[in-house]
């Protein structure tokens, strides 16, 4: 009988994958050996395999380029990433060597361009995309990038105060975008996103306070699914909506030129994930080509904000299985050296599911767990893959360790989950690594941040050292 754990996901899957293969017994996730990170580093261990992020970045780029060439659209794309997916300077340093552009959320972002501008990771050609609700701090600081000289920085109006509020404390022409407040899917539990201004108040708003103001130069229209890029109904009418306001707009408007369609690419969540990145992008920019040609109007420059499809696919951690609890006949609680609220909070908090596999002992036979974290909160567990009612692991054995590993874990867990500050249970936050490859391949790895420490909690709940 088949009843290894490798026997388990070579009958479930394709298996093995671009980024996952066994060495013997133990998995490896882009040529890294995961038993000698465990190994070099214990657990519980965060890593970011820093290549991944250029290399997802080149893909979409190049997507798109053979799309404009397929389709003869003449305009250009710029790929933005969008900071809030993960603010980390390790993370910036490696997507601007792609020669990409950024999108911001909140006023400490803009503090974070003018670190970049300063040492040179950006330059004042690069577009700056403001957006988000902006208050006066945030207006501040976008003032003073724009006064400073970066006129390439475009907030993006999302009410219908703050295009005054920006005037007041911006120095003479500034660029703006304007964004559209999207309808949502049926299920939602609102009709419109409380982000940007009705499609239909757009095209008047710009008559009534832009049309005639010498000071604003509109350049871009903003538009953003909350449900991501999908192929489904649902998105493709809420694109055509977009298109037709584009094309109203841009008859009142002929400067014009930008149409951002904001971030939304899915990343790999399960070893069965499939998802055609080419097709999609072939059909958005056909449809932008075929509305723009039967309008008569220039298309438009295409911006683009990704965020977990920049980064995502570049994060990981790596969790030990403390001990096993047999709570009833059925359920078997495999315990992990760490809490899921803690590293993995999406996992909880919107019932998430990564790529989660063992790390080692894949020629053992296997059983049917649950998963548990430290925390005393009935709610720190992880109950199914994805596509899976249950989890399978390598049997138990106080005598084997057994490591698993979450896959592509790299946006939006560590500032979810609270970096450097108190966690749940105080259960101290995991030791973090940075994995690159120099130019002839050879990994190189390095602590970026140790695990936390009882002074290091103590410290930020007020308790003072006794002298």
């Amino acid at each position: 009988m088949n009843t290894k754990y490798s026997d388990l996901i070579n009958q479930t899957y394709y298996f093995p994958q671009e980024e996952f293969k066994l060495n013997k017994d133990n998995l490896q996730f882009h040529n890294i050996d995961l038993m000698k990170l465990v190994e070099q580093y214990g657990t519980p261990l965060k890593f970011t395999y820093l290549p991944q992020i250029s290399n997802n970045i080149n893909k979409a780029k190049g997507w798109f380029r053979k799309s404009m060439e397929k389709n003869k659209y003449e305009a250009k794309y710029y790929y933005c990433y969008c900071t809030k997916s993960s603010h980390f300077e390790y993370i910036m340093n490696e997507a601007f060597k792609n020669n990409i552009h950024i999108e911001t959320s909140s006023a400490f972002d803009v503090n974070i361009v003018e670190n970049l501008l300063e040492n040179g990771k950006i330059n004042k050609s690069t577009y700056v995309i403001c957006n988000g609700f902006k208050r006066d701090e945030y207006i501040s600081n976008i003032a003073r990038l724009i006064n400073n000289g970066h006129k390439n920085t475009i907030p993006i109006i999302d009410n219908y105060e703050e295009l005054d509020l920006l005037q007041a404390e911006i120095k003479g022409k500034f660029k703006i975008g304007i964004r559209i407040a999207a309808e949502e899917e049926p299920k939602f539990e609102f009709y419109t996103s409380r982000l940007g201004i009705g499609y239909k108040n757009i095209v008047a708003f710009y008559k009534k306070q832009i049309q005639e103001n010498d000071k604003l130069e509109l350049k871009m229209l903003h538009f953003f699914i909350n449900t991501g890029i999908n192929d489904t109904a649902y998105y493709w009418n809420e694109l055509v909506k977009c298109i037709k306001v584009y094309i109203a707009l841009k008859k009142e408007c002929p400067g014009l030129d930008g149409l951002n369609i904001g971030g939304g690419f899915p990343i790999k969540n399960s070893l069965a994930f499939e998802y055609d990145y080419q097709y999609m992008i072939d059909e958005i920019i056909n449809q932008i080509k075929i509305a723009c040609d039967e309008a008569e109007v220039d298309v438009p420059n295409i911006f683009t904000e990704f965020g977990s499809f920049t980064v995502g696919e570049s994060g990981g951690a790596i969790y030990q299985i403390l001990y096993q609890k047999q709570q009833n006949d059925r359920e078997k609680w495999n315990m992990i050296d760490s809490s899921f609220i803690t590293t993995l909070p999406d996992t909880w908090a919107i019932n998430k599911r990564f790529i989660m596999l063992a790390v080692n002992r894949w020629n053992d036979t296997y059983e049917r767990v649950l998963l548990g974290g430290l925390t005393c909160d009935s709610d720190d567990y992880y109950n199914s893959e994805q596509n899976m009612n249950a989890i399978y692991l390598p049997k138990y054995n106080k005598e084997k360790p057994l490591y698993i590993g979450f896959f592509n874990t790299g946006a939006y867990q560590e500032t979810i989950g609270g970096y450097g500050g108190l966690h749940h249970c105080l259960i101290p936050q995991p030791k973090h690594i940075l994995i690159d490859r120099d130019e002839n391949g050879i990994l190189a790895t390095e602590v970026f941040s140790e695990q936390q420490t009882s002074d290091d909690v103590l410290k930020i709940l007020g308790y003072s050292k006794k002298i």
